[in-house]
Order: structure tokens, then sequence, then C-alpha cells
């Protein structure tokens, strides 16, 4: 078998988990075959790359293989390379604490917090 239905490989392939959420992403237009816009019954083929967004996170990958049924999570894996980029590092923004059991804070405590979320101290 060298080419299956779009919606059907990325179930098989586990992206996505269940295959109508694949055909839904499709019809959404949340996945690119190639750069083209993808219908669910798009055929795929070794060597295509696909961009989906699943979950919010898009998704990069070439097709490697193309399997006829669902496999286990370690066989999917080597069906497709995963070229997404990394996410950027989240940075390390300070965050104001009290100690537990303190109690509410005092006026001037609060004006201190206050000023330190907004960025004026």
């Amino acid at each position: 078998m060298e080419s299956s239905r779009l919606d059907r490989w990325l179930w098989s392939v586990r992206l996505t988990k269940t295959r109508p959420d694949a055909a839904a992403a499709c019809r959404g237009g949340h996945v690119r075959v190639n750069d083209k816009p993808a219908k669910p019954a798009t055929p795929v083929q070794p060597g295509d790359e696909i961009r989906a967004r699943v979950n919010d996170t898009t998704r990069i990958v070439e097709v490697v293989k193309v399997i006829p049924r669902r496999v286990g999570a370690v066989d999917a894996a080597t069906c497709f390379i995963d070229r997404t980029p990394a996410p950027p590092p989240e940075a390390a923004i300070p965050v104001a604490r009290r100690e537990r059991g303190a109690g509410r804070p005092t006026k001037r405590e609060r004006r201190v917090l206050d000023d330190f979320r907004t960025g004026r101290l």
C-alpha cells in the first residue's frame, strides 16, 4: 500500500485521538499537505510534508511509511519524522508570593504588591 487517506493516516500514527477528530481538523482547514489545504480523503504518500494543528499545537511531520491500520505507539513513531520546531522558552517572570498563614496584607504591603505587579517597582 503506497497511499492512504489523510484522516486515516493521522489517526493511525496517533497524531489525533480519533478518526472523526482527524476528519474534522481537515474540514476545518487545520491540516495542509505539501503547503496545500487538504480534505480528509487526500491521499498521503511517503515523502509528503503534513502540517496539522492539533490541540492548539502545530505539528510538522514528514511521512516515512504509510500503514493500513492503527498500530502501537512505538511502531507508529517510526512512520513519520517529526520536524516540529521546539517551542520558545518561557521567560521567567517573578511572581509575588506571601508566606502561607501570613494573613491578609496590610495597606502598605498591598501597595508594594500592586507596584510590583504593574512594573512600577
